[in-house]
């Protein structure tokens, strides 16, 4: 018999041991071993080329080469915990486009059992449309087309939602199927609150918006302009001549603080579907 390939991925499963349920979060596919598998391999990889690198530097300087160690164990715990990380992302923004989708998949949801439409119905017609709710209800469907109970079905679409505002509905839906009452009227209250929230963070939005606007009318647009019709009529007094190089630094400075207020704008907008 073959002796065993090491996998050293499985030894550290007992330090991690959310990840199984988070890749499933995911909709990740890949196994936890895999991951941290990747992980090590990455980290050994580009954590040996940074300590190469590192050696011409050192040996250059005149260095001690032991350095090499720290720049080593550095950059492989860096890419190592970037695998793990990637998971994370991968679930806040999943999180993101379901909570986007979440008032509109719930108000159709609403509208379907109003008319007299059973829940499995209603589920299957929501996972034969687009978006990433309609692919997780699709999974709930497909795992209920298997065999598996419709309150279990449901139970385990609660525990590994992504979305703690669309893992409310589908609580909402497993609680009424286990008790045996009507599930319109809890989800038409769920929907309310959610909607006032959305229209808070709204309210919200808009005095951080305000803030910001003056920040950047400020900062981004009077100062650069004023600074730079100041700075030429001191060089002009001073017979400063004024180079190339320097007119490209403050260019580059006017443009990127252009682009961190971007970001800021896009940091601070609701994921709200307007």
């Amino acid at each position: 018999m073959a002796p065993a390939l090491p996998n050293p991925g499985s030894s550290l499963l007992k330090q991690f041991p959310h990840l199984q349920r988070e890749l499933r979060m995911a909709n990740m596919k890949t196994p936890p071993a895999q991951v941290l598998n990747r992980g090590i391999r990455n980290g050994l990889l580009y954590g040996a080329g940074m300590a190469v690198g590192s050696f011409f530097i050192l040996s250059r300087a005149r260095m001690s080469l032991f350095l090499m160690l720290p720049v080593f164990i550095i950059f492989f715990l860096l890419f190592f915990m970037l695998e793990p990380l990637k998971v994370k992302s991968a679930i806040s923004r999943r999180r993101r486009e379901i909570d986007r989708e979440v008032i509109f998949i719930g108000r159709y949801l609403l509208i379907k059992l109003y008319s007299g439409r059973p829940l499995l119905n209603a589920l299957t017609e929501i996972a034969q449309s687009r978006g990433v709710t309609a692919a997780y209800v699709r999974e709930i469907v497909h795992d209920i087309n298997t065999g598996t109970p419709i309150e279990d079905a449901l139970k385990d679409a609660v525990a590994y939602c992504p979305s703690e505002k669309f893992a409310r509905i589908l609580f909402q839906l497993n609680n009424a199927l286990k008790i045996g009452v009507d599930v319109t009227k809890p989800l038409e209250s769920l929907l309310q609150t959610l909607t006032k929230g959305e229209e808070i963070e709204l309210q919200r939005y808009g005095k951080k918006l305000n803030t910001v606007v003056i920040f950047y009318m400020v900062a981004a647009i009077v100062i650069p302009s004023l600074g730079i019709s100041l700075f030429m009529v001191i060089t002009s007094f001073i017979n400063l001549p004024m180079t190339l190089n320097g007119l490209l630094a403050i260019s580059f400075f006017v443009v990127v603080l252009q682009f961190i207020f971007i970001s800021l704008f896009r940091g601070i907008r609701p994921n709200i579907d307007l």
